[in-house]
């Protein structure tokens, strides 16, 4: 672990021209960078021209700079972080978009912890350190490893300014170079956007999922984070395919290999509740019928998992078009894995018709979902004038082919 900075060390200035990302880091954990950071922690970026000025009177222009861009950087952190971490850590602005949410961070964590014997982990590509936080907070040892110098620094500064240096070693490396076998377990997270923004193929990633895969084949146990888009078929025999979404959104895919694993199994887990849902292969394609009373629409897991099928056996019901994630059913049904509807009107699909029907219904807030739809929900929204006091969803979808329009009510709890 590098020593914390002293309070003056590697400080730009402003002849320099454009500073060393490594000083200015340097610059914001020193007392001064820290003090200024506390001082922005609320503050109003529509404001923030003002508060330059102001906070240059009495600071290098550089620093107020580079602690105003961090603390843009920490506001963003919050939505995954959570405020007491991010408002403490240190992010670039790749590092706050790549890096992984802290509940699902944590899940992966704590299923490592299960697995039983992983006491270490190397943690390859692992950004600003958010995996590597995650597994130091489960008990485990990390070596975290990242290939650039900015990337890794901020890395060991999380680790310090969390308490954690002592079960996180930060290395500069080339991931490829790094020798796993020291560890009870390997994560590796490869880069997945690029100058021109995401990659889809696997085999673009940095390093390519065929290295990343033969380099978790070797360790006792391994996990690799994909794109949640991932194709099915370019996940091999040996591994667990899991699916994690997070309060409704789907957040990414993980591939598990080795020890107290399920090869072949496919796998859809749900936060913050855990709850799983899995399938040891393909399940056979369910049957498609008429609208019943309710819908149902599948945590977006469970579809990219492609376990609706076992959503449609649970509920007793049907698909309402072979092609359409929206499963249909004469019961109600509850689960953690679909969001349940009470249809009232089926219409073939006809603006002017939704129209009259909503202004009779006298809705002024709607919902709109769609799925085989190319019409925009804003774009409906606006047409529709809502007035009124009541509230309503429209699905725009198709059923056994046909556009078509359904309305109802989300379904009440128990």
């Amino acid at each position: 672990m590098n020593a914390h900075p002293p309070p003056d060390a590697a400080r730009p200035t402003a002849e320099a021209g454009p500073a060393d990302p490594l000083a200015v880091l340097a610059a914001l954990r020193a007392p001064r960078g820290t003090a200024l950071l506390d001082e922005l922690r609320d503050h109003d970026p529509a404001r923030e021209l003002a508060t330059a000025t102001r906070l240059r009177r009495s600071h290098p222009a550089h620093l107020v700079s580079a602690a105003l861009g961090q603390a843009r950087l920490r506001q963003r952190a919050v939505a995954k972080f959570g405020a007491a971490d991010a408002y403490r850590m240190f992010f670039t602005p790749d590092g706050v978009e790549q890096a992984t949410r802290t509940p699902v961070a944590t899940h992966r964590a704590e299923r490592f912890a299960r697995l039983g014997g992983v006491r270490s982990v190397a943690d390859l590509c692992c950004g600003i350190g958010g995996d590597a936080i995650a597994l130091a907070r489960a008990g485990i040892s990390v070596l975290a490893v990242d290939r650039d110098p900015l990337t890794a620094q901020v890395a060991r500064a999380n680790a310090e300014v969390l308490g954690l240096q002592d079960r996180i070693e930060v290395r500069c490396a080339d991931v490829t170079e790094i020798d796993t076998t020291p560890y009870d377990a390997v994560f590796v997270d490869p880069a997945r956007r690029g100058g021109r923004g995401r990659i889809f193929d696997p085999e673009a990633y940095s390093p390519p999922l065929s290295w990343a895969t033969e380099a978790a084949l070797k360790a006792p146990r391994a996990a690799l984070k994909i794109a949640p888009g991932v194709p099915h078929e370019a996940v091999g025999p040996q591994a667990e395919a899991e699916w994690i979404s997070d309060g409704g959104d789907v957040k990414e895919a993980v591939l598990w290999f080795g020890e107290g694993v399920e090869p072949g199994t496919f796998r859809a887990t749900l936060l913050p509740s855990g709850a799983t849902l899995s399938a040891a292969g393909p399940l056979p394609a369910p049957p498609v019928g008429p609208v019943g009373r309710y819908l149902y629409e599948p945590d977006g897991a469970v579809i990219r998992a492609h376990l609706v099928a076992a959503v449609v056996e649970e509920c007793g019901g049907r698909l309402v078009d072979e092609t359409i994630a929206y499963v249909t059913a004469d019961e109600p049904y509850v689960s953690p894995y679909a969001t349940g509807y009470e249809i009232t009107d089926q219409l073939p699909f006809n603006m002017k018709k939704l129209k009259a029907l909503l202004r009779e219904r006298r809705v002024g807030v709607l919902t709109v979902k769609k799925r085989g739809s190319a019409v925009e929900p804003e774009e409906l929204r606006r047409k529709m004038k809502l007035q009124g006091p009541n509230a309503a969803t429209v699905f725009l979808t198709r059923v056994a082919g046909a556009p078509t329009m359904l309305v109802g009510q989300p379904m009440k709890r128990p």
